[in-house]
This record gives C-alpha cells, structure tokens and sequence, in this order.
C-alpha cells in the first residue's frame, strides 16, 4: 500500500508539471513561431498522459487476487509502461517529421528574451524532476515509473536543444532547429525501444537476475542438511510479486518428519529475506557406497567431455530397481542434447549394464 501511494503521489506531481509547462510552452512556441517549443509542448502533454496512464496502472495492478486471477494484476503495470513506451515512440516519430519539415521548408521564427527564460527554467525542472521521478521509479521496483522519469530527462534535453537553436539564430541569423530536432528525435526513438524492450521481456518472462538467483541459493546451503541447491525458478508476477521454486539435495535416510521440518524453515525465511513465496522440492543424496560414488565419478567425467552441458545433479541409485537417475543441465546453446544424452547413456550401459540409466534434459533457469 505504501508502494502504490508513493507512485500515486510522483505520478500526480508529473502531471501538474507537465501540465503547467504545456500552458506557457504552446503560448511561447505559438508566438514566436517556433516548431521545436509546440513539439515541446506536445512532449510535455505526453508526460501527463503518462503519469496518468501510471497512476490507472498502478491502482489496477493493485487489485487483490480473485478466484479468476489468483497471482494478482502486478503484471499490468508491465501492460502500462508498453503503452507508455508506446506513447514516447510516437513522439518521437512525430518530432523526427516535423523536424525533417523544418529542414526542407523552414520558416521566420521570433525569438523573445523573456520566452526564452521560461524554456530555461523548464529545462531545469524537467531535467531534475525526470531525475526524481527515475530514481523513484527504482526505489520503488516501479517500471512505470523509471519509463516516465526517462521521458522527463530526454525532454529536458529535448527542450536544451531548443534553448541552444534560438540562441544559435539570435546571434548568427542560422536556424538549426530541424537538425537538431533530428538528432534529439533519434535519442527519444532509442528511450521508447528501451523501455518497449525492458517491458516486454518482463512481460515473456527472462532470466531472473544472477546476484538476486545467488542469494537466494547461498541463504538455501546455509542450512547445514542442505547438500547442494539446483533448479531454482522464479515466476515474476508483478514488480512485487514473485514465486520460486527449488530442488535441495538431501540425505536418503531423512525421515518424512524432518523433511517437512527443514522445507518448512527454508520456505519461511524465503519470505522473510525475499519476500518470495517457494515450492521445495528434494533431491536424495546416497553416494554412501563406494561402488555410487564411482559410478557418479564416472558420469561427471563423461558429461566434463561436452562442452554443451554445464553441470550434472540429482544422482541417485534406487537398489531394488536397479535403476540410477540424474540430470543433466545443457546450455541453450546446444545444437543436439538428446544425442549427447544418447551417447553419455549408451557408454554407462557399457560399462554397468547391471544398471539402467535415466539422464533428464534440464533447463538452465539460474546460474
């Protein structure tokens, strides 16, 4: 609750500054002519539209879980940073046309001093409030935010550029507003694919970060009947609001009791550190034999053949089926892991055929 009145709050400051600065920056560009001040005051507009487009995003994703929607709406607010890099985009498309216009056909512009002190001074608020609402953005895990906030900073230097032009053409009777509007149009085009790309990852679903996958794995090993931590996979919901699961390799002879003792303090300090609510699942550990560990040895060194696979977990021999299992981790860039795993079988087949082998393709989820 307190995340999304802070983002309220940032968002309804964007737009009765945006909004301000459309009103003296349309009379400014409308009287002296200039093409680049309206085009800033349109940018200006689009901020509003953004900050109000965050605001409906937020109190939206905000909605508590229901029956048809049981992980929450947090993914809406990736829905709204599209529609707002889409908004950025179409600006800057726009700006680049215009620009590109008032190259092939320019047209006598009337700069005024005290005009041009008000473009200043919107340089600089837009500059530091683009800067204030980025760093929110971030504090607070809000994508809406961190777009807004670098549609603010690019139009700071957008407005710059303008600021420049007219002192350029003041001085030297040259007008270089096309061609830095161009320039400028470029960088807001960059922004609106950044942003567009940001949230459309989050939106498919990419690699959970490596330093946060880390943590979280060294927190797991910490508890000292936790032999090793593997298949750790995180479903993003929302800004806030995450899943996990994970395989934690265990002794064979843990009784059921102290399995459930042990998920249950893992699960619960999840929450507590990450905020993440996990599935535990359990790999057991019996490489007691001599005879298990050679033949686990034997597979580590088969696999350490291949540069395509990049680790091997889950050993286990069941004894009454005679059957051992593990799991191998390709890397995604392997052109045939089914022949590989193939080839790794039919050599252990070879050398215990007392034994049959189930190798399973995994997935690298985390590092």
């Amino acid at each position: 609750m307190q995340r999304e009145k802070e983002i309220l709050k940032v968002s309804k400051q964007g737009i009765f500054i945006n909004l301000t600065l459309v009103v003296f920056k349309a009379i400014i560009g409308f009287l002296s002519n200039s093409i680049a001040i309206i085009l800033d005051a349109v940018n200006n507009l689009s901020d509003a539209v953004s900050s109000l487009i965050t605001m409906i995003g937020t109190k939206l994703a905000g909605k508590k879980p229901d029956k048809k929607h049981p992980y929450g709406y947090g993914r809406i607010e990736y829905i709204t940073s599209t529609i707002i890099g889409i908004i950025i985009f179409i600006a800057g498309f726009t700006s680049l046309r215009e620009s590109l216009d008032k190259i092939l056909n320019p047209v006598e512009v009337d700069y005024q001093i005290p005009s041009l002190i008000i473009i200043g001074v919107a340089v600089i608020v837009k500059f530091f409030f683009g800067k204030y609402v980025k760093n929110k953005g971030e504090v607070l895990n809000s994508s809406n935010l961190v777009a807004s906030g670098t549609d603010a900073y690019m139009d700071s230097i957008l407005s710059f550029s303008t600021l420049v032009a007219a002192m350029i053409y003041m001085c030297f009777h040259t007008s270089l507003e096309g061609y830095l509007g161009v320039i400028l149009s470029i960088f807001i085009l960059k922004s609106a694919y950044d942003i567009l790309k940001d949230t459309l990852n989050s939106i498919l679903g990419e690699r959970a970060d490596v330093s946060l996958t880390r943590d979280i794995k060294k927190k797991i090993t910490q508890f000292e009947e936790v032999e090793g931590v593997y298949d750790l996979v995180l479903h993003n919901y929302g800004p806030t609001e995450m899943m996990g699961s994970a395989h934690i390799q265990v002794r064979d002879d843990m009784t059921a009791k102290e399995l459930h003792a042990l998920t249950k303090k893992i699960q619960l300090r999840m929450y507590k550190e990450f905020g993440i609510i996990f599935t535990i699942g359990v790999y057991a550990s019996n490489t007691d034999k001599k005879e298990y560990r050679e033949i686990k040895k034997k597979i580590q060194s088969l696999a350490s053949k291949h540069k395509e696979i990049l680790q091997t977990h889950g050993f286990y021999v069941d004894e009454e089926a005679r059957i051992i299992s593990i799991d191998v981790i390709f890397d995604f860039e392997a052109k045939n892991p089914s022949a590989i795993k193939s080839e790794i079988e039919s050599t252990l087949k070879k050398e215990y055929p007392m034994y049959q082998f189930y190798i399973t393709i995994d997935i690298d989820y985390s590092e």
